[in-house]
């Protein structure tokens, strides 16, 4: 607990400088106030070029380890920092490199100085660190010992800062042009997927039941947020299938698309066809072969593939199918025709009546008495 609001970060830097960097002898430790003000200003010199989440779902933690110190360690940490993050297929937005300035003055006289050493830190007047880009600066730290700073001597300093940022920047750039395109094979593969907030409860299932199965199945680590936003991580593939699986379970069959489905249900009047996983669709009888058929089961048996094309989704999500490459009908089955179906819908006609019978054909003669 700290008194910062921020409780997060996505990208740290760590800075280690130990005793043996200035040729000392001491204790290694927790960091110290040297360790956490140059580790910061490291940091702060990169993230306005880390990309952000929604393009790069890690987080990044690059630690430097200082071996020697006789200039700035502070911007040869930002330096290696942006090696290490291209070298690593981090996709920085542009590379950063940083320079330390120093100041002289003596009779009146005023040199600022580039690239300062140990020793002229010591005996000079300013420490001034400046990183940023090809196109503008994105720190800056000042210590300053000077009795005061004119705008000309800030403006000299600056200048060659620029200069000197580009000089640096051009022999980074001549070892490693552009970030790596995609990240290293120790690293896990993170996959990011938007899902409709009312199909979040679809993916976690009852009790958290079909999340847990696929992370048992693929290996994959999920995690979704309330805004739909789904964070998958998984090595050798895990996170594609997995993500893959979550994209099936939310997927709303359309119209005209096909599938390679399994039967699993016949009745009567069709069988179902599972598309994708918790998502059925009715082939009709009528459907599964070129053809009358008699029984859905003369054709297909449950657990058969079959090749379907989405004909209709109506309104309360149920979805009608037609068979791809229908098969002939068995043989036996009485091929559908056009009168045949209008005769079962009209049913079997009468025997006509021939005139005079007055509608009593079959019966006895009435007899007529004379009175």
């Amino acid at each position: 607990d700290t008194i910062e609001p921020v409780d997060g970060k996505r990208y740290i830097h760590h800075y280690n400088f130990p005793p043996y960097c200035t040729g000392e002898t001491g204790r290694m430790g927790s960091p110290k106030r040297r360790e956490i003000g140059h580790g910061n200003l490291a940091e702060r010199a990169l993230l306005p070029v880390i990309p952000s989440e929604e393009e790069f779902p890690y987080t990044i933690r690059v630690v430097s380890e200082v071996m020697e110190s006789n200039g700035s360690s502070s911007m040869a940490s930002t330096c290696g920092s942006t090696l290490a993050l291209m070298d690593a297929g981090v996709p920085l937005k542009r590379p950063v490199s940083g320079i330390a300035m120093g100041l002289i003055q003596e009779e009146g006289k005023t040199v600022v100085l580039s690239d300062i050493q140990g020793l002229e830190d010591f005996l000079g007047d300013m420490d001034f660190k400046v990183t940023g880009t090809e196109r503008g600066i994105t720190a800056m730290q000042m210590d300053n010992k000077a009795t005061g700073l004119t705008p000309e001597i800030l403006t000299q300093a600056l200048h060659q800062a620029h200069e000197g940022r580009a000089f640096i920047l051009k022999a980074m750039l001549d070892e490693i042009p552009a970030p790596r395109e995609t990240p290293k094979d120790t690293a896990p593969q993170i996959i990011t997927i938007q899902i409709p907030t009312d199909k979040i409860r679809d993916v976690i299932g009852s009790g958290g039941k079909v999340i847990r199965g696929i992370q048992d199945d693929t290996g994959a680590t999920i995690d979704i947020q309330e805004d739909g936003n789904v964070f998958i991580a998984g090595t050798d593939g895990a996170a594609e299938d997995a993500a893959a699986r979550i994209k099936a379970i939310v997927k709303v069959p359309e119209v005209g698309e096909e599938y390679l489905g399994r039967v699993v249900g016949i009745q009567p009047f069709g069988a179902f066809v599972e598309l994708l996983p918790g998502k059925d669709g009715l082939l009709h009888i009528s459907r599964v072969a070129q053809g009358r058929v008699d029984k859905v089961e003369d054709v297909l048996s449950v657990g058969d593939e079959v090749k379907v094309r989405v004909l209709e989704v109506d309104e309360k999500g149920k979805i009608s199918l037609d068979r791809i490459d229908k098969p002939e009908a068995p043989a036996g089955s009485k091929p559908a025709s056009h009168h045949e179906g209008k005769r079962e819908e009209r049913g079997e006609r009468k025997p006509r009546r021939h005139p005079g019978d007055n509608g009593n054909a079959g019966r006895a003669p009435r007899r007529h008495h004379e009175g």
